[in-house]
């Protein structure tokens, strides 16, 4: 029955229903559990050999993630077993060895430790007067320190090198429109806009120019040169063109290791360009920037630390836990005065919890992660010597593979190898190019489904072929002799079938 007030007596004087939390009702059963997911988290990553590079999920597991929203309660316990059974067994697998897909970067499990403490912490890096924001403002002068940026220079860190490259672009931007565009918008412009790219740059940067409001016609995809970088001369040519029919040359999009091949345009040359041409450089080194700690390798993106922009992605090299990117730009006040706007429940105060920086305001996020622990986290336990070192080590891997694909006869080449990305495919020289592009395919999603070797496609200049980006901290040369033996083994029982 429904509970009456008695006469005379007020509502909020009747009993309380009993108060909650979501904190645990026996803090030593969830330490128990915590414990056990530790030492589960541990044998994960000491047996990732053990397990395939990648397994697809059969139906019933399928099924599971189409459970109806749970609407009461169930033991933790079997919450953690579901996990276990139904999630970490069919991971993307970019933390096994032998994954070389796309470019992803292999985690580290100190940065794991690192996710999982910034997340029991809780803060939000919005800003404010607390440890974990002077944490993050301590990656960002550790990220200026690695590519040579000056101490003055600002940053912030994002999700990725999307969100990286879209923070440079939108300050490039502003600076270069001529009027307030924060005020007035982009319609207001006097004369369009353009950026310059090579035709090897990410697609990222056409969403930058659609979402920028500029359209993808202002983003001017210039010829390559036999090594895939930005060709100079055309550039010139472009920028000269366009000046001449009104158009506003505003930055120039430099790229620090290509998604296709690896390859890095001549930033000393570019940096010099955009000086003379009164443009703004930004460069895309979400692949390649960290190479500026790789000492046989740092001499390849030369120039980096005068660029405008830069946009490099923690998760990639650093082998950050996803997700990790970083923007910094060179003129601290133009990035500020790109994002910062500061309501009056968003003011400083002169003592407390707001007598601090907003971090907020170099970015679009008002809420913000605290992304920077499983970096900070990782560079301390291990430092920045032997990222560089490992950095180094996966473009000599590279270079091994070329070496071996180059001897192997029924193997070959598409593209010079670029740092620590070989794009190559089985000759089937008998084939037409459709089929031989078939068999290929039938290569690579078998080596996946059997569990093998992750390798993603591509085209190249019209070649279709297997791409290995060997960003793997993990991956040993017997990996890479794995792979040929099993390409080759592979291309045969196809060609024969």
């Amino acid at each position: 029955m429904m509970k009456t007030v008695e006469p005379g007596m007020n509502a909020m004087d009747s009993p309380a229903a009993p108060e909650e939390t979501l904190d645990p009702p026996d803090w030593s059963d969830i330490q128990a559990l915590s414990h056990r997911i530790v030492d589960d988290a541990v044998a994960y990553l000491r047996d990732v050999r053990e397990r395939p590079a990648w397994r697809e999920m059969p139906r019933e597991v399928r099924d599971f993630f189409r459970a109806e929203l749970p609407l009461e309660a169930t033991a933790i316990g079997e919450v953690y077993r579901d996990v276990a059974e139904n999630v970490m067994a069919y991971p993307m697998g970019n933390i096994h060895p032998r994954f070389w897909a796309w470019y992803m970067g292999s985690s580290n499990y100190t940065g794991a430790l690192g996710e999982f403490l910034a997340a029991v912490q809780g803060s939000n890096l919005g800003g404010g007067s607390h440890a974990a924001a002077l944490l993050d403002g301590q990656v960002i002068d550790w990220c200026k320190q690695m590519l040579g940026f000056p101490a003055h220079a600002s940053g912030t860190l994002v999700s990725g090198g999307s969100m990286a490259n879209l923070i440079g672009l939108t300050v490039a931007r502003n600076s270069k429109a001529g009027i307030d565009v924060r005020e007035r918008g982009v319609a207001a412009i006097p004369k369009p806009l353009r950026f310059y790219g090579s035709d090897q740059v990410h697609s990222c940067h056409r969403k930058a120019m659609e979402s920028l409001g500029l359209g993808n016609q202002a983003l001017c995809r210039v010829g390559t040169d036999a090594g895939f970088r930005i060709d100079l001369r055309e550039l010139e040519t472009a920028i000269a063109r366009d000046r001449a029919a009104g158009l506003h040359p505003a930055c120039i999009i430099a790229t620090a290791g290509t998604v296709n091949t690896g390859a890095i345009d001549d930033l000393p040359a570019l940096a010099d360009m955009a000086v003379r041409e009164r443009m703004w450089l930004h460069v895309d080194g979400c692949i390649g920037a960290l190479l500026c700690i790789a000492p046989a390798n740092r001499h390849l993106v030369a120039g980096i630390e005068r660029a405008d922009s830069v946009a490099l992605d923690p998760h990639k090299l650093l082998h950050a836990p996803f997700e990790a990117g970083c923007a910094l730009v060179r003129d601290a006040d133009a990035h500020r005065g790109t994002f910062a706007v500061t309501p009056e429940y968003l003011e400083t105060a002169p003592r407390g919890l707001a007598a601090a920086e907003w971090l907020h305001e170099y970015g679009l996020q008002t809420t913000r992660g605290f992304r920077a622990l499983k970096i900070w986290i990782a560079l301390k336990e291990h430092g920045v010597a032997k990222f560089g070192r490992l950095i180094d080590q996966n473009i000599a891997q590279a270079r091994h593979l070329a070496a071996m694909i180059d001897r192997e006869p029924l193997l070959e080449l598409v593209a010079p190898p670029g740092i620590d990305i070989v794009c190559f495919r089985y000759r089937a020289a008998a084939l037409g190019p459709d089929r031989r592009k078939d068999l290929n395919v039938e290569i690579m999603l078998r080596l996946q489904e059997e569990g093998t070797a992750v390798l993603s496609d591509t085209t190249v200049r019209g070649q279709h072929c297997l791409r290995v980006a060997i960003a793997n901290h993990r991956t040993t040369r017997e990996d890479l002799e794995l792979l040929v033996a099993e390409v080759i083994r592979l291309g045969r029982d196809i060609e024969s079938a």
